[in-house]
């Protein structure tokens, strides 16, 4: 099963912030969740109704772009660039770009000569009407994405699959939903996605069908299905979620909960699973809320559903181990582009010649700071700035002299 997200997905709230020209499709069409369709001979004011982004023909020189956002930062692996239903008006050639910023920066912002986009994809063919995969290999942190169309042209969908790396900035002072694909949570395994795939069970929205959950087909035996989710932390739950709306009469009649804290993620049939919560009944077309006193910490959630049928969301609310905080804040800040480190250390309040320093160094070992804020100077300069190294990378309390 693959446990590759689309980083632009609407469902993780990707945005397409700008467009150089939209003048037969819509550039919010790149990221519709579905399928592109196509229904020929309907027209309106813009000519043939096409579902997805379309300029006109170029008179002059350039090429068409649109920039996204991505709904969730993080390391690219490829990039699909979906062609489908355009046959004669697709674009011969396309490049994709990516860039790592701070904030919301606006399309202005974007598209400043200063913006430090680098090339993902190289200038490559296009086919009409098909899926053009392309792989990447940089291994840096990307918050938007560039795609460049050689000269105009249609493009249905894009897709940009990656391995999500959370900004963990703060999030060591909440309960979050630790499975949540917001955060880089993923299922990794499931007994049966015959009608719709367990995947969809951490998606961070609520589901607005029963074809947006997860169901199996019906059981003719005396087992029962199960999912396991890798956690995007490991951390202490508190609450449990299990939601079976829309599914009125086909939802799983019971679950039972397990945890594990091991690394990597135990087969869904190993000794290591411990019960989180024991064997309890389910209501059709409900949002159940359970509350967890487990104590131990827990790094990814075995649920097995009674005998089968359907689930459309399941919550791991709970809070982020200090050991797993500090090695998201390494991975993330190793993973930043030099641009965008740098102007973290400096809303850090380091000094520019410091943060120079420390963002040249990358990549830091995890623990590079000693998992602490130490008394005096420390690999990196003054105490003061090994505190606020600490707060932002480790998630430390930032230490304040008195």
């Amino acid at each position: 099963m693959s446990t590759r997200p689309d980083l632009a997905s609407r469902w993780l709230g990707g945005s397409v912030v700008a467009a150089s020209d939209e003048s037969f499709g819509d550039k919010e069409n790149l990221l519709t969740p579905g399928p592109a369709a196509f229904e020929p001979g309907h027209y309106g004011n813009r000519g043939e109704i096409v579902d997805g982004w379309e300029t006109r023909r170029r008179r002059e020189a350039g090429h068409d772009w649109a920039i996204v956002r991505l709904g969730t930062p993080g390391t690219i692996a490829s990039v699909d660039v979906d062609t489908s239903f355009f046959t004669g008006n697709y674009p011969p050639e396309c490049t994709v770009e990516a860039c790592g910023r701070e904030g919301y920066p606006s399309p202005a912002e974007l598209t400043d000569p200063g913006a430090d986009w680098v090339q993902i994809v190289p200038r490559s063919r296009l086919r009409g009407d098909a899926h053009n995969d392309f792989a990447a290999s940089d291994p840096r942190r990307f918050t938007h994405v560039r795609l460049c169309a050689f000269p105009d042209g249609g493009v249905a969908r894009l897709r940009v699959l990656g391995h999500v790396v959370p900004d963990p900035r703060g999030l060591e002072r909440l309960t979050i939903d630790l499975a949540s694909q917001e955060y880089g949570g993923a299922v990794v395994a499931s007994s049966d996605d015959f009608y719709t795939a367990a995947a969809a069970l951490s998606r961070p929205d609520p589901a607005r069908t029963m074809g947006e959950g997860w169901e199996t087909r019906r059981r003719r035996d005396a087992g029962n299905d199960f999912v396991v989710f890798r956690l995007a932390f490991a951390g202490q739950i508190r609450q449990l979620i299990v939601d079976t709306a829309h599914f009125k009469y086909n939802a799983s009649a019971e679950v039972a909960v397990y945890g594990c804290g091991q690394d990597p993620v135990p087969p869904a049939a190993s000794s290591a699973w411990l019960p989180i919560l024991a064997r309890t009944r389910l209501q059709p077309d409900t949002r159940h809320v359970f509350g967890i006193d487990h104590g131990q910490s827990v790094a990814s959630v075995r649920l097995d559903a009674f005998p089968d049928g359907g689930l459309s969301r399941v919550r791991v609310i709970g809070s982020i181990d200090p050991a797993a905080r500090r090695q998201a804040g390494y991975l993330w800040f190793n993973s930043l582009p030099l641009s965008q480190a740098r102007q973290c250390l400096a809303d850090a309040g380091i000094a520019a010649d410091l943060a120079k320093e420390v963002s040249a160094c990358r990549p830091l070992p995890d623990q590079w700071l000693g998992g602490r804020a130490a008394e005096g100077p420390g690999p990196a300069g003054q105490a003061a700035d090994r505190s606020a190294l600490a707060a932002m990378i480790e998630g430390e309390p930032r230490r304040t002299n008195r």
